[in-house]
């Protein structure tokens, strides 16, 4: 059985140089790459990836952590993560993807189990996992929320905007009396949207009312509860901003339960852009929040930190957009 040693010494490298060049490694030159994975052919070169671990003292594997895959996150949020990260994790790696809820410690996070961690954080109560994972020496890159220690590779979508032009065209549009759907407490996506909310009606010197801000969780039945409060409020609002699209899923179907038609009787905005967004009764308008282009992006940065071996600290804004439908009509 050929073996990394054999290669090397037919193309006069170290096994090191194989191994990084049979793994794509940014670090070896093309032609020197090119040189080795053509021998690698030649000579049917099959991979033993317990030996691989060994050698290069790594696992092979990337950890992929949310929050929470049961409470908080929509099966859309959490099927485009995935999407995004494993579209850019090669055959080479494995991926576990894991809640951090799941775990009662974090003893069995090592680098001897990961070689790098991608997380797809929504509370501040994720600190103590970084926390961990930055003492036992595993790169990992934080996306969704702004993180303020400037060592840790942070990839984050522009929320307190999109939210807020969101509001600013319902405004446009000559709506007054605008409502917000919150999403899950105390996440940080329900923070920045509100904020951006808020920051919009400050902008336009438009009161702000307190019965207009209820509180959902980020799935259909909270949106729907939550428009059904609206809706039960002696001057309900004429235009209401959900912080995801499952939720105003939710608040469309609470509103034609009452007999009103969206976007004659009430306009309804979403947050995320998800894929049935475009199929829902009326086609939902909707914050654009590319998940999918943020976790390509966060798989790669992983990548190049445990080639690499070296994690620099930066902090990247991903542009939300705002996508118009037929959710919202003008307000005479």
């Amino acid at each position: 059985m050929v073996t990394i040693k054999d290669i090397a010494k037919l193309a006069n490298v170290s096994h090191t140089t194989v191994s990084r060049a049979l793994n794509d490694s940014p670090l070896i030159k093309p032609e020197t790459k090119r040189k080795i994975q053509e021998l690698a052919s030649q000579l049917n070169y099959t991979p033993n990836f317990n030996a691989k671990s060994l050698v290069m003292q790594k696992s092979y594997t990337i950890g992929l952590f949310f929050t929470s895959i049961s409470t908080g996150t929509t099966s859309s949020f959490f099927a485009d993560t995935v999407t995004g990260v494993n579209r850019v994790i090669n055959e080479n790696y494995n991926l576990f993807v894991r809640g951090i809820d799941d775990y009662h410690d974090f003893s069995s996070i090592h680098l001897r189990r990961f070689d790098g961690i991608i997380l797809m954080s929504q509370s501040e109560a994720d600190n103590a996992f970084i926390y961990h994972v930055l003492n036992q020496k595993i790169p990992i890159v934080v996306m969704n929320r702004e993180m303020s220690d400037q060592s840790i590779i942070n990839i984050l979508s522009t929320d307190r905007e999109g939210s807020c032009g969101a509001i600013k065209y319902l405004i446009e549009k000559g709506h007054r009396d605008i409502a917000v759907i919150e999403g899950m407490k105390g996440f940080k996506s329900t923070i920045e949207r509100r904020e951006g909310y808020l920051q919009a009606l400050i902008d336009q010197q438009i009161p702000i009312n307190n019965e207009y801000m209820v509180q959902g969780d980020y799935d259909m039945e909270s949106g729907y509860h939550a428009m059904e409060k609206l809706l039960s409020l002696k001057n309900p609002p004429t235009a209401v901003f959900c912080s995801n699209d499952d939720m105003a899923v939710g608040a469309i179907n609470a509103a034609f339960a009452r007999g009103l038609t969206v976007p004659k009787d009430i306009s309804i905005i979403g947050f995320d852009d998800i894929r049935s967004a475009q199929y829902t009764n009326p086609p939902l308008t909707t914050v654009k929040r590319p998940i999918e282009k943020i976790s390509s992006l966060g798989a790669e940065k992983i990548l190049e930190a445990v080639e690499s071996q070296q994690v620099k600290g930066e902090r990247i804004f991903v542009e939300t957009e705002l996508i118009i439908r037929k959710s919202v009509s003008t307000r005479k």
